[in-house]
């Protein structure tokens, strides 16, 4: 289990290099050449990001890619939700059924607890204070 994915950590790192550069336009050929990310997972990664209303894009010569938000507003935990879904540390699931002890059991209640604490935690964190 990861808590962040290839797609998310690239993402993040996408981002912030964005955000470092402000109001100017970053080209998604600029990000590869800084961030040695593969094009082809940094276009995918892009596009879900302009998509889901994240990043701002333009084309044709000049274009490129600005926050549609200002970093106090992206939340680490809407870019996990983006590439990875709901997170969730366990599904209880047993040979892809839901588990018949799921009501009972004593772990997941252990288990539940801790995801709760480690959403309560990366709620906090925004794209202003991954700039620092």
């Amino acid at each position: 289990m990861k808590l962040i994915t290839r797609d998310t950590d690239y993402a993040i790192r996408a981002l912030v290099f964005i955000a470092h550069h402000k109001d100017k336009r970053i080209s998604a050929s600029h990000l590869v050449q800084e961030l040695k990310i593969p094009r082809p997972f940094l276009r995918k990664i892009l596009q879900m990001l302009h998509k889901k209303g994240v990043l701002i894009s333009y084309k044709g010569q000049g274009g490129g890619f600005l926050l549609a938000n200002s970093p106090q507003r992206i939340f680490l935990t809407d870019l996990i939700e983006i590439f990875q879904g709901p997170l969730k540390i366990n599904e209880c699931i047993f040979k892809k059924k839901i588990c018949p002890n799921r009501n009972t059991c004593s772990l997941r209640r252990k288990i539940s607890s801790i995801e709760k604490q480690v959403l309560s935690g990366l709620r906090f964190i925004t794209l202003a204070s991954l700039l620092n």
